[in-house]
């Protein structure tokens, strides 16, 4: 069945474990960003590791490659799961972290393409299918695709085939769950669930969702 993901993109510690703890029971993983790790450090890994779920490091990770190395580190050894790097620094850099992910049994995931509007000026088709190759070349266990974009998701699929393909932009973005759950492995929700009134319940009505989609 599909994954259900949650963007933890929150600034306050204390509500990013309240949020997590409520939602848990529900998710699949956790992904984590700039927006809570500048604020509580990468330390929040651990107190988040305490329920149970992987944790995905979203840096998306566009340096050389020894900084790329030195940064996928930091991630491991604090306890992520996972890392998600940018696919246009080439393979060197992809590599690196890929190297170091599997150094610690970890996964790494390829930015081929972004969900928000803008990226469509320089994530084109053509770029985007090159990106996804790439990752594949460099052992990358899946990508990055845009959960607003259905039609790149299957023009990718191709690609990677049996790797992993965790798409972000479901619910305020205007991704629709129903079109792009059966096309994926995870969809990762932000906002529609951290910013609602009742977090859990909105959180258990996406994976309700996500089991009848998987039982069609």
């Amino acid at each position: 069945m599909t994954e259900l993901i949650l963007a933890l993109d929150v600034t306050d510690p204390l509500t990013a474990l309240e949020i997590a703890e409520a939602c848990a029971p529900y998710l699949d993983r956790i992904k984590l960003g700039y927006p809570l790790i500048l604020a509580a450090g990468l330390g929040i890994a651990r107190d988040l590791a305490t329920f149970g779920l992987p944790l995905i490091a979203d840096f998306k990770v566009a340096d050389i490659p020894n900084t790329n190395r030195l940064i996928a580190e930091q991630v491991f050894t604090h306890g992520f799961d996972a890392i998600i790097c940018q696919g246009f620094v080439g393979r060197d850099a992809i590599e690196a972290c890929v190297d170091g992910a599997r150094a610690y049994g970890g996964e790494c995931y390829v930015v081929t393409e972004m969900s928000h509007p803008g990226a469509t000026r320089f994530f084109s088709p053509g770029i985007a299918e090159r990106l996804a190759e790439l990752a594949v070349e460099c052992r990358a266990d899946g990508i990055i695709a845009p959960g607003t974009r259905p039609e790149r998701i299957k023009a990718l699929r191709p690609i990677v085939r049996s790797r992993r393909i965790l798409s972000p932009g479901i619910g305020a973005q205007g991704g629709d769950l129903a079109r792009v759950a059966p096309l994926v492995d995870g969809v990762i929700v932000g906002r529609t669930i951290y910013e609602a009134r009742d977090p859990a319940s909105v959180a258990a009505d996406f994976a309700a969702s996500l089991a009848a989609l998987s039982g069609r």
